[in-house]
């Protein structure tokens, strides 16, 4: 199977999923939840009685954190308790910065 060809590089594939994981209001507001928890890290539950959403659409919104790397989950059956991926949240900071002072 021939190389495939890209057209991305790293750096921007990386910024670009950060991106989309900032790209709906809700994510945002679950970033900022969880950046200002005194706690550093809450349940999914304590975040659904902030939000006017269903729990399953939720759960869609942190999978999506989750996929990009910008939190990370700890599972204790049956609550998932989640908080900001530090190393990640400073990257997107670093890289969104750069891109930004372009």
């Amino acid at each position: 199977m021939p190389n495939k060809v890209r057209y991305f590089t790293d750096n921007q594939e990386k910024l670009a999923r950060y991106g989309k994981a900032l790209s709906h209001p809700v994510r945002v507001f679950i970033l900022d939840y969880l950046a200002n928890n005194i706690n550093k890290c809450c349940y999914s539950g304590d975040m659904a009685e902030e939000l006017p959403i269903a729990r399953s659409t939720l759960s869609e919104h942190l999978k999506e954190l989750k996929k990009a790397g910008l939190i990370q989950g700890e599972i204790n059956p049956p609550f998932i308790k989640y908080c900001i991926n530090r190393e990640n949240w400073q990257e997107a900071q670093q890289m969104l910065n750069l891109f930004f002072k372009r």
